[in-house]
């Protein structure tokens, strides 16, 4: 059965071209990916990314817990600070990619993708066993808005009352929204917002989470609020065109079971200083020849998609991932792996329905 999100009927209302994704129905589109795209570069644009998965980690031992599961040393990580990471299993293989949330040495929230949230929280409760911790699957309880664009910050102080310069990327509050009753909750008071100044776009943006009952309060609250700012609400197709041109994975396409950390070029996020589940296939494979994940930039007509070889004198050094046309640069762009010695500024081609095209090799950030 195809789940629905607390705004599905606000979506519909706006006329949202939608779609089954995740087992979710999501817009895909509402005045178009292009027009929507340019509207989040340009200025502000708002999604409905409720889909995705929320796992609370409560407890006195959720700090040492998150230090084994995660590459990343949570111990390092300032209260209210959120990090990007990753899911590995023994050999080193992500999962999934997530961002994780300190509220403080005992409390913490993961947000996994939605394609993998049901496996990652049997997964998580299955490595959780030996540890003093309480984990609560909130992803069907709490609704998530995503307000990106270089106007985001004007527009979140007009939600609420809160000094938006403040606040750094990766870092988030609890901040209050006048119009929510007050109740307890283990988690996010029912007062608040749990609000980060994170996003899938390669803009400034924010990421809002709540319960669901004040999902369509808060999302026509941000259209309204947005009419000064020529606010558009946007779907899964620019989320995708958008993150491309900023060189950020998407787990299913870019990796999926088959890449480690270092091969997908975040390798930042390993902290070698703790042991946690897949370092020791880590360490073995850093220094030995692998596949890097890069940008492509087409300088002939065509467009990259999931699947193209890529090939250099001849012979196959790569595979596609991901492919679109820039709505920025008006171009072909791609996304995937090569060989490591291939580096960005050297000239590729892609196979592109039997026609090698001329392509550029870039670092995965195509768009600075």
């Amino acid at each position: 059965m195809v789940k629905k999100t607390p705004l599905y009927d606000e979506h519909i209302k706006l006329n949202a071209k939608m779609v089954e994704f995740a087992g979710f129905s999501m817009p895909l589109e509402y005045t178009g990916i292009i027009d929507e795209h340019l509207t989040v570069r340009k200025n502000v644009g708002i999604f409905d990314v409720s889909h995705m998965g929320d796992i609370v980690i409560e407890g006195e031992e959720s700090e040492k817990f998150l230090n084994y599961l995660l590459p990343t040393n949570v111990s390092k990580m300032n209260y209210l600070e959120a990090k990007y990471s990753a899911y590995l299993n023994e050999n080193g293989i992500m999962l999934d990619d997530t961002i994780v949330y300190k509220v403080n040495n005992n409390k913490f929230l993961l947000v996994p993708n939605a394609a993998t949230a049901e496996k990652i929280y049997s997964w998580i409760k299955d490595k959780s066993l030996n540890y003093n911790i309480k984990i609560y699957d909130r992803s069907l309880l709490y609704s998530s808005i995503a307000v990106q664009g270089p106007k985001s910050a004007e527009l979140m102080m007009k939600l609420t009352n809160y000094d938006y310069s403040k606040m750094k990327p990766f870092t988030f509050d609890f901040i209050n929204f006048n119009n929510m009753e007050t109740r307890s909750d283990n988690f996010i008071p029912y007062n608040k917002i749990m609000i980060s100044r994170t996003g899938y776009t390669g803009e400034d943006g924010f990421e809002l989470i709540f319960h669901n009952e004040y999902a369509v309060e808060i999302w026509n609250a941000l259209l309204d609020y947005g009419k000064d700012f020529n606010l558009k609400p946007c779907g899964l197709g620019a989320r995708d065109t958008l993150r491309m041109e900023k060189g950020m994975l998407l787990s299913g396409t870019d990796f999926n079971m088959n890449r480690t950390p270092i091969e997908a070029a975040i390798s930042w996020i390993i902290d070698y200083d703790h042991d946690f589940i897949g370092k020791k296939a880590l360490l073995e494979i850093k220094n030995k020849d692998h596949e890097i994940f890069r940008g492509f930039k087409v300088l002939e007509q065509g467009i990259p998609r999931h699947g193209y070889n890529i090939y250099k004198d001849e012979k196959q050094v790569g595979t596609i991932t991901s492919g679109t046309m820039s709505p920025l640069l008006k171009i072909g762009i791609g996304l995937g792996y090569v060989k490591k010695d291939i580096k960005p500024g050297e000239i590729v081609y892609i196979d592109i329905r039997g026609k090698k095209v001329k392509t550029e090799v870039t670092k995965p950030k195509i768009v600075p």
